[in-house]
């Protein structure tokens, strides 16, 4: 019987409570590196809104492809990338965990009230975008 308990407490954290995820590739170097096992707090948004500095999963191609990306840009905020550097609302964003940065360029966007502006530690490979609020699956808590 108690088997049959603790299976089911796992599989319930871990389908919607600490949902497991391993890191492919290095767009988030060096914060997170290839290979390594982390949780998805996918109950971290229930009571408060993401935050700037948040790394999230993120899902936006399929339902089995979870991207790791850093929140950047909120809700209803400019966002622009000049010589590589975060700017929003026209000013430049203080990132201490970017180590690499490629000198590239985004004109400024407006996000969406429900949108957020997602991008990875590792600038000199990592993508970047918008990503709708019911996109974000949880915050990355280890």
């Amino acid at each position: 019987m108690r088997v049959l308990v603790l299976t089911a407490i796992s599989i319930v954290i871990t389908k919607w409570v600490l949902m497991p995820i391993r890191t492919d590739g290095s767009s988030m170097l060096p914060t997170y590196t290839p290979g390594k096992l982390h949780f998805v707090n996918r109950l971290s948004y229930g009571a408060r809104s993401p935050v700037r500095g948040d790394v999230v999963a993120v899902q936006l191609a399929g339902p089995h492809v979870v991207y790791i990306k850093r929140i950047v840009g909120l809700p209803g905020e400019r966002v622009a990338i000049a010589g590589g550097q975060v700017q929003i609302n026209g000013t430049a964003l203080s990132e201490p965990y970017v180590r690499h940065r490629r000198l590239w360029d985004l004109e400024e966007q407006t996000l969406g009230l429900r949108e957020y502006f997602l991008i990875g530690d590792n600038r000199a490979i990592s993508d970047f975008g918008r990503a709708p609020v019911n996109k974000i699956l949880g915050k990355v808590v280890f």
